[in-house]
């Protein structure tokens, strides 16, 4: 079995592939026991790698993760994959979020109302952590618009998602969501509507479009399927002073401290441009893995089958040679003209036909967050807080997200 490695690494490496960055696809070949990994640096290779489209590369699957996790569309490959995406995309469109914008307005306004509350009417700073806050709202915005509840199941999974990731865990919050779905299906059945403008409704519409249209059921998700979709969604959701005040005069510009409107978001430009700078800065998975399942030919090498490729997210974010000298300052004004006028190394959901599926969702709940914020407090980070970004899944502050904030 040795041999088969050693084979592998003299190939590579005839075509340029070293232990180091460089060669074809700014590219280093490193081993992972017997599996060879090929470290892509280049963003144009990594958007190749990302857009294949031809079943050529897969998504390497770690098992024992996928089952303490979701093992959803995000985890799947071919047929089942196109199924999955299929049945999903109408649940993701954007007039159906246009549907869910007071699910998330309302979640906001609760959000505010305890803020307001903490920091009272004299006019001081008043010192937060914001991150479980901002985790609390991320739980009560999927739990209503997936599940059509702020409370009871829904917190009840965004309470066991935040402990430790074990098999007690996973089989708790499986029972929960095969629960919800079992009751919506339940009064389905018994004529009542599945939809309610929440995602576990939309799915079953889909899917259940998909399984009677055709009138085959293999077109359709099983209830296990539909589990694991659930949960991905769920855990997938959870993942300054200048550019607060022209986002501030822009968000007031446009709606006063009214609740913001769905067409009116769409011309948030200071406030886009944040948010696409943080996700430059921290984007939410910081690399990207996928593996070939046949020998091909990609930035001019030609890989065999097995070989896995790590694409860098974070590190191709800050890369001095793609952004500038500045790449590690916040300067929301590279995206001035919108992502399409960017350097093409700018992937925080991914890239091609696997492009994260709830990108606007998450946008869009970003955006009505800073609207509903913005106009009634001021903030600045508190000196308590610590810059520790680490990786649980997803990026996350390891010592929180402390601040200062004060009424307006």
């Amino acid at each position: 079995m040795w041999l088969r490695p050693r084979r592998l690494e003299r190939a590579l490496r005839a075509q340029g592939l070293r232990g180091t960055p460089g060669g074809p696809a700014r590219a280093c070949l490193a081993w992972f026991g017997p599996v060879p990994r090929v470290v892509v640096t280049d963003p144009g290779v990594a958007r190749d790698v990302l857009s294949n489209k031809f079943g050529h590369l897969e998504k390497p699957n770690f098992p024992a993760l996928t089952k303490l996790l979701a093992d959803g569309v995000a985890g799947l490959d071919g047929e089942k994959w196109v199924k999955h995406r299929r049945i999903l995309n109408p649940a993701f469109h954007l007039d159906k979020l246009k549907g869910m914008l007071p699910a998330f307005s309302a979640c906001c306004e609760e959000l505010v109302g305890r803020w307001s509350g903490s920091v009272g009417s004299d006019g001081g700073w008043y010192e937060l952590d914001v991150w479980p806050e901002l985790q609390n709202l991320t739980g009560d915005v999927i739990s209503r618009t997936a599940f059509g509840s702020s409370f009871l199941e829904g917190r009840r999974i965004f309470q066991l998602q935040a402990e430790q990731a074990d098999r007690v865990v996973a089989t708790k919050i499986t029972s929960i969501i095969r629960g919800l779905i079992e009751k919506r299906m339940q009064a389905i059945k018994e004529g009542e509507s599945g939809t309610k403008d929440d995602l576990l409704g939309l799915l079953l519409e889909s899917n259940m479009r998909h399984t009677d249209e055709h009138g085959q059921s293999s077109l359709g998700m099983t209830t296990e399927d539909v589990v694991e979709e659930c949960k991905l969604f769920y855990f997938g959701g959870m993942e300054t002073t200048s550019w607060q005040d022209r986002a501030r005069q822009e968000v007031l510009g446009l709606f006063g401290r009214n609740k913001p409107e769905y067409d009116g978001l769409s011309r948030l430009k200071t406030v886009t441009m944040i948010l696409h700078e943080v996700l430059r800065l921290y984007p939410p998975a910081i690399v990207i893995n996928r593996k070939t399942y046949k020998e091909m030919e990609i930035g001019g090498v030609t890989y065999p089958a097995g070989v896995v490729f790590d694409l860098p997210v974070l590190l191709i974010h800050h890369d001095a040679d793609i952004w500038g000298s500045d790449v590690h300052e916040f300067r929301p004004e590279r995206f001035a003209e919108g992502v399409s006028k960017a350097p093409a190394a700018f992937f925080p959901f991914g890239w091609g036909p696997r492009t994260c599926i709830g990108q606007n969702f998450a946008l869009l709940e970003a955006k009505v967050a800073l609207t509903m914020i913005l106009p009634r407090f001021e903030f600045e980070l508190a000196p308590s807080y610590t810059h520790a970004p680490h990786t649980v899944i997803t990026l996350h502050p390891m010592h929180g997200a402390q601040i200062k904030l004060k009424a307006i």
